[in-house]
């Protein structure tokens, strides 16, 4: 779907790409609490929720992303916040604390909140292309 075949409303662009940053936003604001809440512990056992939560949230940003674009690559833009927000909390602050510690937790942080959203992505642009492929062939 490119612009030439739907046109677009007026102010419709606009208010697309406010969505856009909004969800973008949303990302980076995920990314700040998984990590804040992810040493959180049931009873004496660390049991990282956030890590869950952060990736069926990062799912519903990309599905929100989608919504207002038909490019595989602006629907990435929730995901690529949240990394700048995974990234951001890695940083040490101006007393060399991090809220990110060399941990286990971490990874599976990262693992949990990036590959289902990552996976959705890479099936999304997957469709795109048998799409294109199939419209571009003549029989």
């Amino acid at each position: 779907m490119t612009s030439g075949t739907h046109p677009v409303p007026p102010g419709r662009g606009a208010l697309d790409s406010m969505i856009l940053g909004l969800l973008i936003f949303d990302g980076a604001l995920t990314a700040v609490l998984a990590v804040l809440f992810l040493p959180t512990y049931l009873g004496s056992v660390a049991f990282p929720i956030s890590a869950l939560v952060a990736g069926a949230v990062n799912v519903l940003l990309v599905l929100g992303a989608r919504t207002v674009t038909d490019r595989v690559s602006r629907a990435a833009l929730p995901l690529v916040g949240w990394f700048l927000g995974f990234v951001l909390c890695m940083v040490g602050g101006p007393g060399g604390d991090s809220l990110l510690l060399a941990s286990p937790l971490t990874l599976l942080l990262l693992g949990f909140a990036v590959v289902p959203a990552g996976l959705l992505l890479l099936k999304l642009a997957s469709d795109e292309a048998v799409a294109r492929g199939s419209s571009t062939r003549r029989v």
